[in-house]
C-alpha cells in the first residue's frame, strides 16, 4: 500500500505520485448527485468528465441538465457554475457539455460543449460569459499540456488535433486517417490524456483500448487493452472512457462497458481492477458504465458514476 503526494505536472492534470502498490478503498462514497436523475441542484442528470480542485471541490460536466454545477466539500447539493439548463442552441449556454478544464494561465475554464460543436470558454475572473473558442467541432475531451497549447479530441472525424489557444486551426497529433483498427486509426476517440514529454493517451473507444501517440508519430502504440474482443476475453477493455496517466507511465481506465477501474501498468499483458466489482450495480462497491475519472491533491480517486447519476469517491489507502 501507498499514499499520494502532490507532483505540479500539466495546466490541465495534476497527478499524485503513487508508491508502489498503492490501493484504494473497495467502498466508494457519494460525493455528488443520488442514485436517480434528476434537474435540480441536488441531482445529476448522466455526469460526464469532471475536474476537482484542490480544496477537493468537484466540477462536473452535467450533460444532461447542460451545465456545470460545483459540489464543494461535504456538501449535499451542488451549486450552479455555468449554464441555465435550457436545452436550447444559444451561445450563451451550454447544450450537452462533455468536458471541463481549468487553464490557470487565463483563470477560465475550458468546456467541450458537444451539443453547440464547439469548444467554449468562461472566465472566473469577471462576468464576459460563455465565449466560443473554437467553433464546429464535436469534441468528447479536451486536455492543456505544460506549454499551454490546447488538445481536442474529436470522435466524428476519428482523430486528436492540437490548438494554440487563440486559432481555430488544429495540427492532427494523433489519428487523422479515418476511422479504423489499425495502428495509424483512431475508433470514436473519447479521451485524452497528454503527458510532459507532449505524448498523447486516447481512450479509443472502438477498438476497446488505450493508445499512446508520441510527440510527431505517425502511429500509436497500444499500451492497455488487448486485441481480443471484449466478450471473449475478461482482461480486455470494453468500450474504455475516462483515462488518466500518472509519473510512471500506470494507466487508469474508466472501463465503460465492464463497470470497473483499472489500472495498467507499462509493458504489463493485463490490467489489475482497482475499484468495482465487474457487473452493473448502485452499491458502494458498485459501478454502472463509470465516465470519468479524476484524482485529488491527496491522491483519492473520484468516478463520474453515468447511469448511477452520482459521483463516487475511493479514499487511498495509507500505510498503516
Amino acid at each position: 500500500m501507498g499514499s499520494g503526494t502532490e507532483t505540479e505536472n500539466l495546466a490541465s492534470a495534476r497527478i499524485p505520485k503513487f508508491n508502489e502498490g498503492t490501493t484504494w478503498s473497495k467502498e466508494g462514497i457519494t460525493v455528488a448527485g443520488s442514485k436517480r436523475w434528476g434537474t435540480s441542484l441536488a441531482h445529476l442528470n448522466f455526469p460526464s468528465y469532471m475536474y476537482v480542485d484542490d480544496d477537493e471541490n468537484v466540477y462536473i460536466t452535467d450533460y444532461s441538465n447542460n451545465r456545470v454545477v460545483v459540489w464543494k466539500d461535504g456538501a449535499t447539493t451542488g451549486e450552479m457554475v455555468i449554464g441555465e439548463g435550457a436545452q436550447i442552441e444559444r451561445s450563451d449556454r451550454l447544450r450537452n457539455p462533455k468536458d471541463i478544464i481549468l487553464d490557470k494561465a487565463t483563470d477560465s475554464f475550458i468546456i467541450a460543449d458537444e451539443g453547440n460543436r464547439r469548444i467554449a470558454q468562461w472566465s472566473r475572473k469577471n462576468d464576459s460569459g460563455i465565449k466560443t473558442i473554437i467553433p464546429d467541432i464535436l469534441a468528447s475531451s479536451i486536455a492543456l499540456d505544460h506549454e499551454g497549447y490546447l488538445y481536442v479530441c474529436d470522435y466524428e472525424n476519428h482523430e486528436v488535433k492540437r490548438y494554440k489557444i487563440g486559432e481555430t486551426t488544429g495540427v492532427v497529433v494523433a489519428g487523422g486517417h479515418g476511422k479504423g483498427a489499425k495502428l495509424k486509426h483512431l475508433s470514436h476517440p473519447m479521451c485524452i490524456f497528454v503527458d510532459k514529454e507532449q505524448s498523447v493517451y486516447v481512450s479509443d473507444w472502438g477498438n476497446h483500448r488505450i493508445v499512446k501517440w508520441e510527440k510527431g508519430a505517425k502511429v500509436g502504440q497500444v499500451v492497455a487493452g488487448t486485441n481480443k474482443y471484449y466478450s471473449v476475453d475478461p482482461e480486455s477493455l470494453a468500450d474504455p472512457f475516462g483515462l488518466i496517466v500518472d509519473e510512471d507511465r500506470n494507466v487508469y481506465v474508466a472501463d465503460w462497458g465492464k463497470h470497473r477501474i483499472v489500472r495498467w501498468e507499462p509493458g504489463a499483458p493485463k490490467g489489475t481492477v482497482i475499484v468495482g466489482e465487474g457487473t452493473m450495480g448502485n452499491g458502494s462497491t458498485q459501478l454502472s458504465r463509470p465516465f470519468g475519472i479524476a484524482f485529488d491533491r491527496r491522491g483519492n480517486l473520484y468516478v463520474s458514476d453515468f447511469c448511477n447519476q452520482r459521483v463516487q469517491k475511493f479514499m487511498i489507502n495509507t500505510p498503516e
